[in-house]
């Protein structure tokens, strides 16, 4: 009995987590109330309030639900046993890409995340969740990228820091431009088009780089 009511309260909750995700795509979160939510789910509005504490917890958990998999898969980049740690985060940013394109309701959650937060009120605490995961995220990257300079597989003209905020601002930025108009370009393609590029510039030796003005 203790396991079949554990399971009701997983399904309940991944309901209302469905149900958010449609209404605040439609809606945007800022417009939306938790009862929209509750009848959308098919649920009680009390029955939202045993699985999250208000609105700024259901987003929290809406994104954690949908965006973890692609963090753990940036954050491989770290690994220490990387054979490779320039094409290990070459292949870790490719494949968000590919999961994005592949993932329809990663999509649906990246455009809330993207186009339908306003992080205000109590909102700010979503905002700054996001944001400590991206330092997160960009950390993991310049690991990688500080092992592939100690071993001289990356030149040093550029701080690994530099680097990997490049990396991330470049992945994301193509997210958020696709996902405005995904007929204007194929994601993957121009994606591993521009992250080989960007890659390409900072195996050069230093000496072979364009001197600065």
């Amino acid at each position: 009995m203790a396991r079949r009511t554990k399971d009701d309260a997983l399904a309940t909750r991944d309901r209302i987590l469905d149900a958010a995700e449609l209404v605040f795509e439609q809606r945007g979160v800022s417009r939306c109330s938790l009862q929209e939510i509750a009848q959308a789910a098919g649920v009680t509005r009390g029955a939202i309030y045993w699985h999250v504490e208000n609105k700024a917890d259901l987003v929290k958990a809406m994104f954690k639900r949908v965006t973890l998999p692609l963090d753990e898969a940036i954050n491989r980049s770290a690994d220490p046993d990387t054979a490779d740690s320039v094409l290990e985060v070459r292949n870790s940013l490719l494949n968000a890409l590919r999961k994005t394109v592949a993932d329809p309701q990663l999509q649906r959650v990246f455009v809330i995340k993207m186009q339908k937060v306003e992080y205000v009120d109590e909102l700010l605490v979503v905002r700054d969740r996001r944001v400590n995961n991206r330092a997160g995220l960009i950390r993991n990257v310049e690991v990688g990228l500080e092992r592939a300079m100690a071993t001289g597989r990356l030149n040093r003209r550029t701080p690994a820091l530099a680097t990997a905020i490049g990396l991330y601002a470049l992945t994301s930025g193509l997210i958020e431009n696709w996902l405005l108009d995904p007929s204007a370009f194929d994601l993957v393609q121009v994606g591993e088009q521009a992250l080989d590029a960007y890659l390409c510039g900072l195996t050069l030796p230093a000496s072979t780089t364009p001197a600065r003005t």
